[in-house]
């Protein structure tokens, strides 16, 4: 049995878990979070602990019981504290701002690059070259962070771009004659 799928959710208090036959749902301060449950998977929940369960002795079902642990975890964690990326923009003349449910960049283009959030996700600028995506779902939380790091990745010779905080940049040598 996967290693991930034998350790138990622990829900805290404030959360709430809905398990039917066709999905999970997941209620808590920072909203509600839905998935689709998995027919390979047996999900229970006794006194606010879920375990789970591969329904059959087959490979998919074992893998699956792991997967889908760690998919509850994640749920369970968002509505409960949530999940935040923080991105920062380093370059001459490089700025964010966050008005309401867009961010605008201006990141050396021609033209400021605007970026629609969507519903659940926050994005706050705490200064001008910083960038902090926060909300319930993990995977949403982190796809918008890759986008908006897809605008100007940083390259390798200054520097110069969007980048995780904390992610360290290698820096090429430039080229001698």
């Amino acid at each position: 049995m996967s290693r991930v799928g034998k350790m138990p959710v622990t829900v805290p208090a404030g959360v709430d878990v809905a398990i039917t036959a066709e999905s999970i749902t997941v209620k808590g301060g920072n909203g509600t979070l839905v998935r689709a449950a998995n027919p390979l998977v047996k999900i229970e929940n006794k006194a606010g602990v879920l375990t789970f369960v591969p329904a059959n002795d087959s490979t998919e079902a074992d893998a699956m019981s792991g997967t889908m642990r760690a998919l509850v975890a994640n749920m369970v964690g968002g509505v409960g504290k949530g999940f935040e990326k923080k991105l920062s923009l380093v370059g001459v003349g490089f700025r964010a701002q966050a008005t309401g449910q867009k961010l605008n960049l201006q990141i050396g283009f021609s033209h400021p690059v605007v970026k629609d959030m969507p519903a659940g996700i926050k994005v706050a600028t705490p200064t001008q070259t910083e960038i902090v995506i926060s909300g319930a779902d993990r995977q949403v939380v982190g796809q918008l962070a890759a986008e908006v790091r897809a605008f100007r990745p940083p390259e390798p010779y200054k520097g110069k771009g969007i980048r995780y905080v904390g992610e360290r940049v290698v820096l090429k040598e430039t080229k001698k004659k």
